[in-house]
């Protein structure tokens, strides 16, 4: 407590942001209270709430600059004005009492965000608490979002998470309209696309959910699978409207690509440009400071840290949050600690296989459209796929893999990332068989697959298994007629979250499928519950199976 505490103060004088760390800002984020500045520092490293999202997610309920004069009266009981400075050595009682004024002040200043608890009662039947489910998990159009609140507003109904996730994911909403498609839901599948659509306009890019702390980064880029399942649906017109923002996201990714120089890699922003002249994409973030809905965590890796690591530390942490991966050994040194966080060394094989898929399926639509432009994008989606394959495929260990662009040399780190380059068909069909056997042999396990082969106590690791995951690995298989085992995966994940709801009464955000008795673990909070995108992959994998 005394090392939160101490270090709380010396970030917090009244009034004046002490972050010689935090390096960057989001001028989005820097005008709420509850997300910056030296009031939302010490909440967060107090740590009076055990989910640092909590904070961020408040809403105010009086304008910000009355509380911040508030703010300085309650701290001027713990500040000797004639130092100058905070005491950073606070006796244990004053500590607790700071606290205790502390939580007081901000039930006073701030109403707390919605939680999706036990509002949706348990019935006999996983597949109906899921149909009900949706009407939970359901949010109206936000436009009139509170000025003091960090929700940015949406104009459409849209399904959220649930849980501590009270907004929508980027990347999440994918596996949940999979599932809003089979309960034959097409009409909220449309309205969350035209959402995104909405979101890419006002910032030129789907950001990691409809939060302000959320802008400066994506995630991964799901918006063309959406757009495909819309087709479909409903075929190329309901597509059409969008292909203007799809293209608009693609010029995101590819934002600052640097020219080849031959020899010399140079890395800016999400695009990496290698020695041979090809470029590929990284994950990114364009802050360099703690995650706002992480704040404590982060800020207390970096003291730990070694000093070669803290410069992109923060960076390399959101870099992770933007690719959903957060967090995995597929992102660490050869130690497999958090500490030695390297995202933004490495090249995703997820990444570059989705940004494949967004190029061919342009080139594609676009030529429907009779645009010129299609030529381009498919000259640029032959590219990429030829550098997937020269720098991620590893034929001696019949696998996809990332790449680490610094140390010239993929990772080696066995993923179920490596399963999308069949999700986005750019494997052929020899390279597929032996991908299927790696993921019989090594990934399968009595609940469905696992993410990785590695413990690292890491939630995105061993013994995790994701929704997603499960989804991409079984659609992936179904592109290349793997069928037999695409159906075992499902069935496997099926039973598993069927076996939990009944002993539970949850839909869970992620389950333990090597151990069915076990509860997932791992990550900066606990099990949510809820859950969007179990809800959707369950609902596909049971229609599409006709697993029930």
């Amino acid at each position: 407590m005394e090392e939160v505490i101490s270090w709380a103060l010396i970030l917090c004088r009244i009034g004046i942001r002490n972050s010689v760390h935090m390096k960057g800002s989001n001028i989005v984020t820097e005008s709420y209270i509850q997300a910056s500045g030296a009031l939302f520092e010490l909440v967060q490293l107090s740590h009076i709430f055990p989910d640092s999202k909590t904070f961020p997610d408040c809403t105010h309920k009086v304008d910000p600059e009355t509380i911040r004069q508030h703010f300085k009266v309650l701290l001027n009981q713990f500040v000797d004005d004639s130092l100058g400075k905070p005491f950073v050595f606070m006796q244990a009682d004053q500590q607790d009492t700071l606290l205790q004024l502390l939580r007081q002040f901000v039930d006073q200043h701030f109403e707390m965000p919605q939680v999706l608890g036990r509002s949706v009662a348990q019935v006999a039947s996983m597949v109906e608490h899921i149909d009900n489910l949706w009407e939970a998990l359901q949010r109206s159009p936000t436009q009139n979002v509170s000025p003091f609140s960090t929700l940015i507003p949406l104009p459409y109904p849209y399904i959220v998470p649930g849980g501590r996730f009270g907004e929508i994911f980027y990347w999440d909403s994918y596996f949940t309209m999979l599932g809003l498609v089979a309960a034959k839901r097409v009409d909220l599948v449309e309205n969350m696309i035209r959402n995104f659509s909405h979101l890419i306009d006002q910032y030129g890019h789907i950001p990691n959910g409809n939060r302000v702390y959320f802008v400066s980064r994506s995630q991964a880029p799901f918006f063309c699978a959406m757009l495909q399942l819309l087709e479909r649906e409903r075929g190329f017109e309901a597509v059409r409207p969008y292909l203007a923002q799809l293209e608009k996201e693609c010029r995101f990714w590819m934002d600052g690509a640097a020219p080849a120089q031959l020899g010399k890699t140079t890395a800016n922003r999400r695009t990496v440009t290698l020695e041979d002249g090809t470029v590929l994409n990284r994950y990114w973030d364009d802050k360099n400071a703690p995650r706002e809905e992480a704040f404590q965590e982060d800020a207390m890796l970096f003291l730990r840290a070694p000093a070669d690591r803290q410069a992109d530390m923060y960076r390399n942490l959101r870099a992770a949050a933007e690719s959903g991966f957060d967090f995995s050994v597929r992102w660490f040194d050869q130690n497999h600690q958090l500490a030695s966080i390297r995202t933004i060394d490495i090249i995703p094989v997820d990444l570059n296989s989705l940004l494949y898929n967004m190029e061919k399926q342009l080139a594609v639509w676009l030529d429907q459209a009779q645009e010129p432009r299609a030529a381009m994008y498919a000259h640029a989606a032959e590219q990429r796929k030829a550098a997937i394959l020269k720098y991620c495929w590893n034929d001696r260990q019949g696998y996809f893999f990332d790449y680490s662009w610094k140390a010239q040399a993929k990772t080696n780190v066995w993923s179920l990332a490596g399963v999308y380059p069949l999700f986005c068909r750019v494997a052929d069909e020899a390279q597929a068989a032996r991908v299927a056997e790696q993921i019989e042999r090594q990934f399968l396990k009595p609940g469905g697959v696992v993410t990785t082969l590695i413990q690292t106590g890491e939630q995105w690791d061993y013994p995790n298994g994701w929704a997603p995951l499960q989804a991409v690995t079984v659609l992936g298989l179904l592109n290349y007629n793997h069928r037999d085992l695409a159906k075992e995966i499902a069935r496997r994940f099926v039973d598993l979250a069927e076996q939990i709801y009944q002993r539970t009464g949850k839909m869970m955000e992620k389950y333990d499928v090597c151990d069915l008795n076990r509860e997932a673990g791992g990550g900066e909070y606990p099990g949510q519950d809820g859950f969007g995108w179990t809800n959707g992959v369950v609902q596909a994998f049971i229609k599409l199976f006709s697993l029930r």
